[in-house]
């Protein structure tokens, strides 16, 4: 069982750390292993443009493509508002800023979470409570 929360956070950091790389704004992290029944780790985060979104969601797509992760399914990659990467025990959103907060989708889970600041260029480990 370890190897899984091993491997669990590993994809979360890289996936954190791609969407760093292009300036992700607002990421939240979710650890809702603990209510959700399809997944982990919950990301959300926001791009200003559909340009950015989509080049955060390569970013994620090309760290995690490195290690020989790949993703079990992809949404919304073509018209860059809201881009949901699955990756089985990490679930990425990336909103277009204003869409985001439309939907407020973090505000539904009452959930242990991790915000990290808009200066962060990178995440070397997970806060207390979120592995």
């Amino acid at each position: 069982m370890p190897a899984k929360k091993n491997e669990s956070a590993h994809r979360l950091l890289l996936s954190i750390n791609g969407a760093l790389q292009k300036k992700a704004k607002d990421v939240v992290i979710l650890n809702v292993k603990e209510i959700s029944s399809f997944t982990d780790y919950l990301i959300i985060c926001s791009g200003a443009t559909d340009r950015q979104v989509q080049a955060i969601s390569d970013a994620i797509q090309q760290y995690l493509k490195k290690e020989g992760i790949r993703p079990l399914g992809v949404e919304g990659e073509a018209n860059g508002q809201w881009i949901l990467l699955d990756y089985d025990d990490v679930v990425i959103s990336v909103f277009q800023e204003s869409l985001r907060s439309f939907y407020a989708i973090e505000d539904l889970w009452n959930a242990p979470r991790m915000k990290i600041s808009d200066t962060t260029t990178e995440v070397k480990r997970l806060n207390k409570g979120m592995s």
